[in-house]
Formats: structure tokens, sequence, C-alpha cells
């Protein structure tokens, strides 16, 4: 493997393995640098947490090095930090590994003149606690929202995933002259497109010939239960449609979420309608989603849907909630319904034909190729 004269750029991995979709967007902004030209192929350190060694071994990529590393707590790391004037959480590996920059940087406490001319790119992947503050709690808002003040003060570029967001971001504070926001939309990478195994899994998920899809992670503003309202409109309306929801059955913020979502589906006899799988392997949960009638998003707030994505890269239809991001991310191909009106969600599914369009979204390797393109912008 030649190093010689690459870009040098250390990757953070170190977030909860149960964030799946943190997970994927991580792999995937590697993966995507794969699509570059061998010299313009920048050479990645990924530092891994013991919780997400598994998945940083399953990244495929020439120049790369995996470096288990203890992140500080962050709260003690801050405390450290403001106590040494050097920000514990990056300063001692952006020296020790010789690295031009690093990212996707959280934390970001102060100005550590030691890292003066590396590229810190801070990341925050979307402001929903301004939106829906009742999904935190108050040590959490409280957290979150000093966070986001500090990047805004002491960092020199901040990293969103969409244009929304960072509009966001201009609606609830001041952004100082300094600081430079980058749009940076993921894409979701396929392995393999080979999915020629769906009979098999077919039967070994019990699935129906026809269905739709829900592959989102079971927190409340993902708004399953929208989901159960609408098929419970369908059941009144003797329409047998089949709807698959993949993701872990667990919400830290609000504990009760799954137990209503189970009652609804008991109290109003959908259990043969509302398929359940909970979290199942990527290549299971991807062949799945490339035989599905269509995805459904209907999250009420998506900083950049990682379900879209992975639709888009299949080039499978997607039903969305009518906010701002997902008609950024989807454009005129996406088909939109308002997130708190079952019956217009009922009706869309209903009535729904995809079609037999082959190419719905932009063709995969040019949105691989222009992610990867944009992502080494932001360390030029």
């Amino acid at each position: 493997m030649d190093f010689r004269n690459r870009k040098k750029i250390g990757i953070l991995f170190n977030f909860s393995g149960s964030w799946l979709g943190g997970v994927y967007y991580v792999q995937n902004i590697i993966k995507a640098l794969n699509f570059l030209e061998d010299v313009e192929k920048p050479e990645i350190v990924v530092f891994y947490t013991n919780e997400l060694a598994n998945f940083a071994k399953e990244i495929q990529y020439p120049y790369i090095k995996l470096v288990q590393n203890d992140f500080s707590n962050p709260y003690s790391g801050y405390l450290k930090s403001w106590f040494f004037r050097k920000n514990i959480f990056i300063t001692d590996i952006i020296q020790k590994y010789n690295l031009d920059g690093v990212y996707p940087l959280y934390d970001h406490p102060l100005i550590d003149k030691k890292l003066k001319g590396k590229t810190i790119a801070a990341w925050f992947p979307d402001l929903q606690h301004k939106f829906y503050p009742k999904y935190f709690n108050k040590i959490n808002l409280l957290f979150r929202e000093a966070r986001v003040k500090l990047i805004l003060k002491n960092a020199s570029v901040l990293v969103v995933s969409s244009n929304d967001v960072a509009n966001h971001f201009k609606q609830f504070y001041k952004i100082p002259k300094a600081l430079k926001i980058h749009v940076l939309p993921f894409v979701s990478i396929i392995d393999d497109f080979n999915f020629n195994n769906f009979l098999e899994l077919k039967e070994k998920y019990s699935l129906p010939d026809e269905y739709f899809m829900v592959s989102n992670q079971f927190y409340e503003h993902k708004n399953h239960i929208i989901i159960m309202k609408a098929l419970s409109v369908l059941k009144k309306n003797n329409s047998n449609i089949k709807i698959v929801l993949t993701g872990k059955m667990e919400d830290y913020r609000n504990p009760n979420y799954i137990e209503i979502l189970k009652n609804e589906i008991i109290e109003n006899k959908i259990e043969g309608n509302a398929i359940l799988l909970g979290v199942i392997p990527r290549k299971d949960q991807l062949c799945l989603i490339k035989n599905a009638k269509a995805i459904i998003q209907p999250s009420l707030f998506e900083g950049w849907s990682t379900v879209i994505e992975d639709a888009k890269s299949l080039q499978v239809p997607v039903i969305a909630s009518e906010i701002a991001v997902h008609k950024e991310q989807l454009e005129e191909n996406g088909t939109y319904f308002d997130p708190k009106n079952a019956d217009e969600l009922a009706t869309i599914l209903e009535k729904y034909n995809s079609g037999n369009q082959d190419l719905i979204f932009e063709e995969y390797q040019e949105r691989v190729k222009k992610c990867a393109a944009n992502f080494m912008s932001v360390f030029n």
C-alpha cells in the first residue's frame, strides 16, 4: 500500500453502537472514497471504540489504518480540555499520527493553538432539540445546547448533512464570520448488489409477496405511530396491505413508546399487517428494501435520512413525510404525505403503483463520486 504524499485524515468512530444511522454514516463516508481516482485517495486512520470494533473492521479501503481508542467521557473530557488548555478529544491523536485533519468532531471545547493549520471538521447531525425538546431530558438538552455553542465559537468548519440543517443553524444562532458551514449530504454505499436470495429471506422472515417497508430506529420522532394508524384505517377499508418494519425497538428517551406501538397493533387487530422484524443483518435489510413496493419514511424530523439514501442507491421508490429535508433529499422523485394524517397515508398506500421505472434517481456511481469529492473538499 502506497501512503506517500496522501492527505492523512483521522475518522472519529466513537458514538453509541445502538445508533445504526451514525454507524452507517461513518462507514459510507469512508467507502465512498473508493470511488476516487487512486491519486486522490487520502490515507484514513479510524479511531474506534471497542463497541464499534466489528463495524470498523468491516470497512474495505486500500489506505486505512484502524486504531482502537478509549475516548474521554464527554463530561470529563471538557473539564480536562479547559484545565490543560488543549482539546483532550483530538490533540494527542493528531500529533501522534501526524494527521492533516479529523472528522466528524462532535466536541470542540476550545480553540487549540497546537492544531493551527489542521482541518478540524466539527459535525452536528441536526437541531432536533430546537423543534422537539420534549424528546430530550433536561441534562441532554443542556449538554446538546452547550456543544452547539462551543462548536460555533471554536470551530473553523461545521459540516452538516443538508441545506435544511444549515438554515436551521442560521435561524437559531448567530454564525461567526470565521465559521464556514459545509453541506455534505452522504450517500448510501452498497457493497454487493447481488440480491438473489430474496426467496430465502421471504421464507426466513415469513414475508408476503408484496409489502411496503419502514426501516428506522424506533424513536418517537421517527413517527411509527402514523404507520399503525394508517394500517388501522386500511383494515377498516378491508384493505390487506402489509408493512415490514425493521430497526431496534428501543427508545431510551421514552421507554414506554414501544408498548404504545404494540398496544396500537393489538387494539386495532393489525398484527398480520404490521410485520415487526427488529434489527436484522444489513445485507438482509438491503435485500428487503430492494424488493419492497416502496420505502415509507414517516419521520417528523431528520438531518438527512439514511433509509432514503439506501432506497436511492437501490432505485426503490420512496413515500416520505412532507418535511423540508425529505423534499431536499428526494426533490420531484418522492411521494409526500402529511406526517400527522393517517387517512392521507392510507389513501396513498391503497392506490400506490410504483410503475416499472428502472432509474428513478441519479445513477449510483455518479452520486457516490460527488459525495467523495465533496468530503475531500472539506480538507482542501
